[in-house]
C-alpha cells in the first residue's frame, strides 16, 4: 500500500474572514475547530502515515496552548510557515518523512471533503502521478474591461474550465521538484507542476467541497457538515475542553 501525508496550510492571514478573534481555520464550525474537521479526513485512513499543520510564527504559542492536546493524541506534526503560501508549502515538503510515497496538500480551511472524494483523487494519483479534486465551471464568466472594473470587457467561455480544489496529490519526488524549480508565489501546487510539463489528473470534486474565506462561507459548512457521513478519529478532538478555543 502506498504511503501518504497530508499538509494541511493554516498559515494564511484571513484578511477576509473579519473576525477579531478568530482566523479561519480555528474558527467553531460545529462544535469543534475548522481544521479539526479538515484533518479527521485523513486521521484514521491506513494509507495515510503523516499529518502536518502549517501554521504561523504569530499564532505557534497560541496554537500549542490550545490544541496541544489534539497534537499528541492524534500525531499531528506542526510546521511553520513563510512569508507566502508556497514558502510555507516548501517548509512542510522538509518535514516529510523519507518512507512516503505520495504527498496530499489540503486547506485547512476547506472541512467538508467527502471520503469518497479523497479515495478518488488518492487513486488518480496513484495512476498518473499528480491528481487534484476540481468542478466544471458552470456560472457564465465575465471579464471587466481595461481600466474600467466596474464594466464587462467580454464574456469568457467556460467550456473546458475547471476550478480547482484541494486535496492535491502528487507523488513525492514530483511535488519536491517542482517546489525545487519555483519562480515565484502561486497559489496553487498543481501550477508548479504543470509548469515541468507534467500532466495533472483532474477528478470531479463538488460544491460542498467549499474553502471557508468569509463568514457567510462559515454558515454554509456548518449546514453541509450536518449532512455529510462523520468522521471517526480515535481519542477525542479535545480531551480537557471545549472547542471554542481561539477567542
Amino acid at each position: 500500500m502506498p504511503k501518504f501525508a497530508v499538509i494541511l496550510p493554516a498559515a494564511g492571514r484571513s484578511s477576509r474572514f473579519r473576525d477579531p478573534h478568530y482566523k479561519k481555520p480555528f474558527a467553531n464550525l460545529g462544535g469543534r475547530a475548522v481544521w479539526l474537521h479538515s484533518a479527521e479526513r485523513f486521521l484514521n485512513r491506513k494509507d495515510v502515515k503523516q499529518v502536518i499543520i502549517v501554521v504561523s510564527e504569530e499564532d505557534r504559542e497560541e496554537f500549542g496552548r490550545k490544541f496541544g492536546a489534539n497534537l499528541a493524541i492524534m500525531g499531528v506534526e506542526v510546521c511553520l510557515g513563510g512569508a507566502e503560501r508556497t514558502d510555507s508549502i516548501q517548509n512542510a515538503l522538509a518535514k516529510v518523512n523519507d518512507d512516503i510515497d505520495f504527498v496530499a496538500i489540503h486547506d485547512a480551511a476547506r472541512p467538508c471533503t467527502a471520503d469518497k472524494l479523497v479515495d478518488q483523487v488518492f487513486a488518480a494519483a496513484e495512476q498518473h502521478g499528480a491528481a487534484i479534486l476540481a468542478v466544471p465551471v458552470a456560472a457564465t464568466l465575465k471579464r471587466a474591461a481595461k481600466g474600467q472594473p466596474a464594466l464587462i470587457g467580454e464574456t469568457v467561455d467556460r467550456a473546458g474550465l475547471w476550478e480547482a480544489q484541494t486535496p492535491q496529490v502528487f507523488r513525492r519526488e514530483l511535488i519536491n521538484k517542482a517546489y525545487a524549480a519555483r519562480t515565484a508565489a502561486l497559489t496553487d501546487d498543481a501550477q508548479l507542476v504543470e509548469k515541468l510539463g507534467v500532466p495533472v489528473a483532474l477528478v470531479e470534486g463538488s460544491p460542498m467541497n467549499l474553502k471557508i474565506t468569509t463568514k457567510d462561507d462559515l454558515r454554509l459548512a456548518e449546514q453541509i457538515v450536518k449532512v455529510l457521513p462523520k468522521a471517526k478519529p480515535e481519542g477525542f478532538s479535545h480531551p480537557f475542553a471545549g472547542d471554542d478555543l481561539w477567542r
